[in-house]
């Protein structure tokens, strides 16, 4: 391992980057250097550019890999190698903005009624019925359920920030199922809820998701499934239900309500709900009511 990559490294791991983000950040950062044969302390803005162009125009990389290129190598140049350089010396691609795929209530029972084992499906009702991640859903230990208050608490979720999610009644008595069977049931409250094959480790993403393809596939129902979809629906379902966006975006951990908001454009409730004005044509508008005197 070479200084700088050592320093790189060093630097994420102060700025609290998450470790599936190091991992990423160095993969890109070694590629630039490979596709140069030399260190990146050794090139300039010039080099980044004609990177991004060969990755956009010849690897065919969708915007969000190249992005994600372009963050890495913005971390190394201004806070690794200490460059003088802005944010704006990093042009990113324009994203398609695509709205979110959103299952129906029942299309996520007859999902559910298609998932292989109880343990899978105890976990991907975890990511539906309070919103997770699926890499939140994988660390839930035995001890973030409180049934008594009925709350799970999600600790270090995405960008490192604990919340509170509901624990529902039906979530609760299938989890409760699932442990009653598990082979960790006798295990301590602070172990993984979803334990892995190897002793001490929580079932990974990968494993989640492909258990989550299958059911998926055989359910047939012609949307593109992923765990993700899930918390999706979830949201989409509360908005319809009438939860306010405020509590749904704490719900969901996100740090910006217009992150939440983008679930009032998928929601069939809402969208159907509004008037059209060509409605209104044709009618004579309403009249308004004059204030009394002295009022």
């Amino acid at each position: 391992m070479t200084p700088l990559r050592q320093r790189f490294i060093e630097d994420m791991q102060m700025r609290g980057l998450a470790p599936t983000t190091q991992r990423s950040y160095t993969h890109y950062a070694v590629e630039f250097a490979k596709y140069y044969g030399t260190s990146p302390e050794h090139l300039d803005l010039e080099a980044v550019r004609q990177y991004e162009l060969y990755l956009l125009n010849e690897r065919k990389m969708s915007p969000e890999s190249i992005n994600t290129f372009i963050s890495a190598i913005q971390f190394l140049y201004i806070e690794t190698l200490e460059m003088p350089w802005g944010k704006e010396c990093f042009p990113r691609v324009r994203v398609a903005t695509k709205l979110p795929i959103v299952l129906s209530p029942e299309e996520v029972e007859l999902f559910f009624r298609h998932v292989g084992s109880l343990k899978h499906r105890a976990a991907l009702m975890l990511c539906y019925g309070a919103g997770l991640r699926i890499a939140e859903a994988v660390k839930i230990r035995v001890s973030d359920l409180d049934s008594k208050r009925m709350l799970i608490r999600v600790e270090e979720g995405k960008g490192r920030k604990d919340r509170y999610v509901m624990l529902s009644p039906r979530l609760l008595a299938v989890l409760r199922a699932y442990h009653r069977v598990s082979p960790c049931r006798a295990a301590p409250p602070h172990d993984y809820l979803f334990g892995s094959w190897r002793e001490g480790k929580p079932m990974t993403s990968g494993a989640l998701s492909v258990a989550c393809h299958y059911a998926a596939k055989n359910s047939g129902i012609p949307k593109r499934i992923t765990a993700h979809t899930l918390r999706h629906s979830f949201a989409t379902h509360l908005l319809e239900g009438g939860a306010d966006t405020r509590v749904i975006q704490v719900l969901l951990g996100h740090s910006r309500i217009d992150t939440t908001a983008r679930y009032t454009r998928v929601s069939a409730h809402v969208i159907a709900g509004t008037p059209s004005p060509l409605d209104s044509l044709g009618q004579k508008p309403k009249a308004k009511l004059k204030p009394k005197p002295g009022k």
